[in-house]
């Protein structure tokens, strides 16, 4: 394996932060009316863990899951969406996000408890339900408090670390389609495979149901801190990073792990701008200050062609990027 070693790539194309033709402009959007919020040219930066990106041309964050039902409907298909959480594991391009960007919030962050699981709001984060189970003297879940981000986001992508994933538990989900229809889906209507549900087209999680089992409380509270023990010391926890950055190969194409790749790669502590591929886990990328979304996202792909290179194995992003780049306009100091 190449020693790992730091290594400086000049930028390229750097966009201004927080600089949006999208967002920071005047939006000609015209939205359908709601009982939640609407923010037009709304800076996405301080949201994301990356803390870089552009605007978000209209912010929607809807009241429950009528508003945001009502609201779909009546949206043109033409009008472009996205949808955000806790902002754990993506990259807002600083052109910006053009269109609507949807974020659910309070109206979504409920958590309840019962004799078999758990039910919670999307917008409820993955390591706050897995401290209600442990409370409730439910156990299964301990992996969630290892995972970064909100629960819409763990069943859309199939969320798993530590040995455990959504799709072990995960019983049913609420969702609002594109053209604003409220579905339950079942565990098995989404198809749950590495790393991926097979949601609609558009459609938002908005609620699910997990399922666990009644354990010894002092058991769930071991593996917690395990689990949270093992994070601290394996992972840049206290930098501004995104969480795993690539997924782990499929078995027919490489029994290494992503990281492995990387490192073998030589691409530990690689830097471009502001963004260095973590020395501490190198399947990682951070934000060391003054990196732009831009750098983020180059850095990654520099990554990926490395390990092309180096290995014949061609690894897939794990973070989302949204949006669009920045203008040299837009990029001029």
């Amino acid at each position: 394996m190449i020693a790992p070693h730091r290594r400086v790539l000049p930028r390229e194309g750097a966009g201004g932060r927080g600089s949006s033709p999208a967002g920071a402009a005047a939006s000609s959007l015209a939205l359908p009316k709601m009982r939640g919020r609407v923010q037009f040219g709304a800076p996405l930066a301080p949201s994301t863990w990356f803390r870089a990106g552009g605007h978000a041309e209209a912010l929607v964050r809807p009241a429950d899951d009528a508003d945001l039902a009502q609201f779909l409907r009546q949206l043109p298909h033409s009008v472009p969406v996205h949808v955000i959480g806790a902002c754990s594991n993506i990259i807002v391009r600083d052109g910006g996000v053009p269109g609507v960007t949807i974020r659910l919030a309070r109206g979504f962050s409920t958590i309840t408890t019962d004799a078999d699981g758990v039910t919670a709001g999307a917008a409820a984060l993955d390591a706050t339900i897995a401290e209600h189970a442990a409370a409730a003297g439910l156990g299964g879940l301990e992996f969630l408090c290892g995972i970064p981000g909100s629960l819409g986001g763990a069943v859309a992508m199939n969320a798993g670390a530590y040995g455990g994933e959504i799709a072990q538990v995960l019983a049913w989900a609420d969702i609002v389609t594109r053209s604003g229809e409220q579905r339950r889906l079942s565990a098995a209507e989404l198809s749950m495979t590495y790393r991926h549900a097979s949601l609609p087209v558009g459609a938002i999680v908005v609620r699910a149901k997990l399922t666990a089992r009644a354990a010894a409380p002092a058991v769930i509270a071991s593996r917690m801190a395990e689990i949270r023990d093992n994070r601290e010391r394996s992972q840049p926890v206290r930098a501004r990073t995104g969480g795993s950055t690539f997924r782990n190969p499929q078995p027919h194409f490489s029994t290494h792990k992503a990281w492995e790749l990387i490192d073998a790669a030589g691409c530990r502590g690689l830097t471009l701008g502001g963004a260095q591929v973590s020395e501490k886990h190198c399947n990682f990328l951070i934000n060391t200050g003054d990196a732009t979304a831009a750098d983020l996202e180059n850095l990654g792909d520099e990554v990926r062609r490395r390990v092309l290179a180096a290995t014949g194995v061609r690894l897939e992003w794990e973070i989302r990027r949204i949006g669009v780049p920045a203008t040299n306009a837009e990029a001029a100091p």
